[in-house]
């Protein structure tokens, strides 16, 4: 058995590692508790899903983005009229994809 006993890796490396991961990967996910950098799962069984859930998407784009259909900044939900939805508009979900890409 190999002790690696080096210097940590550093996070321009680990950011290029997880290159291919999504993004959403990032956030801690609301719907299985997965925790950031984790895949998600299903709660019944354990099994690791290939894409994140919905609602880990639109916490991530919650985080990162503006919307630009209500005006908000990040970390503040989505509204339609004065009533917070339960997850992002659409276009805060294509904005924060784009600032991500």
């Amino acid at each position: 058995m190999t002790i690696h006993t080096g210097a940590p890796m550093p996070e321009s490396l680990r950011h290029q590692m997880r290159a291919t991961q999504h993004p959403a990967r990032a956030v801690d996910c609301p719907h299985c508790g997965a925790h950031a950098h984790r895949p998600c799962h299903l709660r019944t069984t354990g099994r690791q899903l290939p894409q994140p859930h919905p609602q880990r998407v639109s916490a991530w784009a919650q985080t990162t983005a503006c919307c630009p259909e209500c005006q908000v900044e990040p970390t503040v939900p989505c509204h339609d009229e004065g009533r917070a939805r339960a997850t992002v508009h659409h276009r805060r979900q294509q904005e924060a994809e784009a600032t991500a890409a």
